[in-house]
Order: structure tokens, then C-alpha cells, then sequence
């Protein structure tokens, strides 16, 4: 038997290990409602996470390119990039699934003699933590560059209440 027929058999065993594995990152009390909270308008979070899971898992089983996979990896990054934690912390969940694959399927795996499967499977779930890492790097540089903006505009505006600058064009001369 192939590695694949092995992840595609026990897909929903190991996706719903995966999830809990990722809700692990979280607070106990987080990870219980967003575990037991199934209404995707009181949890958007635990829903988007559970969906956009099993989503990365099918398109890994499929073999799924990079744009394939994207949006989902999108999806859970760029929420972890807003909840503050780090990029190694934000990103580690990608390789949560080789934990879970490995503790599902050690013994199938060392019966059939499918390490090498094995590891050209971790390889592409590595491949998802670069490609996982780049989104997050994207949404915090977007973080930052909305938090410039905004502080530019919070000090134009006291600056132009201070009447230290105006905003008339056809004024040359700075107040003050």
C-alpha cells in the first residue's frame, strides 16, 4: 500500500488531529470554543481554521501546486499574522502535520517500508512552512505599513490643529 492511499484513508482522523494540534497554539479556554463553537458567524476564527485544514490537506493529497494551496495557507496565516504571534509561532502549524502523520501512521508506515514516501511527503509539507512564512511576512509588512499611515495622518492632523502647518495650497508660508 502506497503513503498516499494511507493519508487519503485516514484523512478525517488526521485532519481533525491537525486542528487540534493548531488549536493547541492557543489559550485553553480559545482553543475549547473555537473546538466546540460550530456557527461560523460566533467563531470565525475556529471555522476558518477547521476548513482551511482539511483544505491544505486535500490539495497536498491531491498534489497541488503552490497557487492551489495559496489561498488556504492565506487564509489561516493571515490570521495568526493579527493575532501577535510570531513567525516561527504563526507558521509552526504547517509542521504540526508531520507530527500528526507520523503518530497516525508510524506503523503502517515502518510495515510497508514507506519512508521514502514519507519523506517526499515532509518535504512538500516543508515547501508549505516557506511558502506559509512568506504570506505572514506579507501581512505583518502590510500591519506595519497601515500603522505608518496612520500615525502620519494622527500627526499632519495635530500639527494642522496646532496651526504649525496649513493645508491652504495657495499658501506658501508655514504658520508659526
Amino acid at each position: 500500500m502506497a503513503l498516499i492511499d494511507l493519508l487519503t484513508k485516514k484523512k478525517s482522523v488526521i485532519v481533525s488531529r491537525w486542528f487540534d494540534a493548531v488549536l493547541e497554539s492557543y489559550p485553553q479556554e480559545t482553543a475549547t470554543f473555537m473546538k466546540s463553537q460550530k456557527n461560523r458567524f460566533a467563531n470565525p476564527v475556529g471555522c476558518t481554521l477547521a476548513k482551511e485544514v482539511e483544505d491544505v490537506y486535500s490539495a497536498l493529497l491531491k498534489g497541488s501546486g503552490d497557487t492551489e494551496i495559496t489561498p488556504f495557507l492565506d487564509n489561516i496565516v493571515r490570521i495568526r499574522a493579527v493575532q501577535d504571534f510570531s513567525a516561527s509561532a504563526a507558521v509552526s502549524f504547517v509542521f504540526l502535520l508531520k507530527r500528526v502523520v507520523r503518530q497516525e501512521l508510524g506503523k503502517e508506515i515502518k510495515q510497508n517500508d514507506l519512508t521514502d514516501e514519507l519523506l517526499a511527503f515532509e518535504s512538500q509539507v516543508d515547501k508549505l512552512a516557506l511558502l506559509s512564512f512568506d504570506i505572514y511576512m506579507s501581512c505583518r509588512e502590510k500591519i506595519y505599513e497601515i500603522r505608518v499611515n496612520e500615525a502620519r495622518s494622527n500627526v499632519h492632523m495635530l500639527l494642522r490643529k496646532a496651526k504649525l502647518i496649513c493645508d491652504d495650497p495657495d499658501s506658501d508660508s508655514e504658520v508659526g
